[in-house]
């Protein structure tokens, strides 16, 4: 029996998390269906060499930008060639192309929204094209109730129609003997509590408010340490606000790691202080590691981390509460409380199978 035809529709395969639930979502299903991957454009990324590799079927146009028709018939011309019979688009900008492409054909549309920008807007056009948009679209989903509520309010978007599937991924696997010798290499004293975050170095993911925060704990309690791992446009500001601070000692910048599992096994607390998140795959990463946490309450962060259950969540951009919840969380008994129950949250709620497992039922019932 032929199988159903699912491509995933992106702008490209690089390293993130949209991109990271793309290729699980793909290696979750490929047994059951035929999974292919379109690209908006012209670069592959990471991740899509990792799957071309395994012998998915990747496929890139040369999108530069700009509303652009012959984007649209191309788009169209591959769900036609390729009897596509749901075109999987991820993002908003995937979903407009992705809709006009299949007006018409067999091809069934849905659009899962991965994040908002920050502040979040919206416009006279979108109010008129988005609804136009879901009358043509089967399906559509959301990685959080906030990004949910985002698109009801700033997309105009029937809230019956859009479903929350949080994101999901395998649990990390980091020894203790690797996170001991990443310890040795950056010169940590064995004693000091190591708070620690992994995301891009950008302004929305607000590591400046995260370094003052720090800077105000590590005045009462010197013992304490902030792992930074990332790259980013941010980088150079950073380094240069830890300098001001005088606690060059205690910060320490890993850069981009691609395999960051025994930098976040080695961190006592994990810390989020975006100003906008979606599903925040990091976060994930650090629960499935049985991490304690403190985030801001952006986005799906407080969906995630449940306050005083498995970490502190505190009110966004507020860098006086951020370093009390750090101060607060040093708590052996917390610590501990929080450890266990995120290890149990994780497993509840965020695995890669229960993701697939919602994405594939959406695929059946379409």
């Amino acid at each position: 029996m032929k199988k159903m035809k699912i491509v995933h529709l992106t702008y490209d395969m690089r390293i993130g998390g949209t991109e990271m639930v793309i290729k699980g979502l793909v290696e979750g299903s490929v047994d059951r269906f035929d999974v292919e991957i379109l690209c908006l454009e012209p670069r592959l990324g990471p991740f899509g060499e990792h799957l071309v590799e395994q012998g998915i079927k990747v496929t890139n146009l040369n999108w530069l930008g700009g509303f652009n028709v012959d984007l649209i018939k191309g788009i169209r011309q591959y769900i036609k060639e390729n009897d596509v019979d749901i075109l999987h688009c991820h993002q908003y900008t995937p979903w407009v192309y992705g809709t006009l492409a299949s007006l018409f054909c067999k091809t069934k549309v849905i659009f899962t929204e991965h994040g908002r920008f920050y502040p979040d807007s919206s416009s006279n056009k979108r109010k008129i094209v988005n609804p136009i948009l879901t009358f043509f679209t089967e399906h559509i989903s959301a990685i959080s109730s906030a990004t949910k509520q985002a698109l009801v309010e700033y997309e105009f978007l029937p809230e019956r129609k859009i479903e929350v599937i949080y994101n999901g991924i395998k649990p990390l696997q980091a020894s203790k003997e690797g996170a001991e010798k990443l310890r040795a290499e950056l010169g940590i004293a064995s004693g000091a509590k190591i708070f620690g975050t992994i995301a891009r170095l950008d302004p929305i993911k607000n590591q400046r408010m995260m370094i003052n925060a720090f800077a105000e704990l590590h005045k009462e309690q010197s013992d304490v340490v902030l792992v930074i791992v990332g790259d980013g446009e941010e980088r150079k500001p950073l380094e240069s606000q830890v300098s001001d601070l005088d606690i060059t000692d205690a910060v320490f910048f890993t850069g981009y790691k691609d395999k960051p599992a025994e930098y976040l096994a080695l961190m006592d607390i994990f810390l989020l202080s975006s100003l906008s998140e979606g599903t925040s795959m990091t976060l994930l990463e650090a629960m499935s590691l049985g991490k304690p946490c403190v985030v801001t309450d952006a986005g799906g962060n407080p969906e995630i981390i449940i306050d005083k259950k498995n970490g502190l969540v505190t009110p966004n951009d507020n860098q006086s509460a951020f370093a009390k919840a750090m101060k607060d969380i040093l708590n052996p008994d917390l610590i501990n409380t929080f450890a266990n129950n995120a290890k149990i949250r994780f497993q509840e709620n965020f695995t890669l199978q229960n993701m697939v497992n919602s994405y594939v039922e959406l695929y059946k019932n379409n």
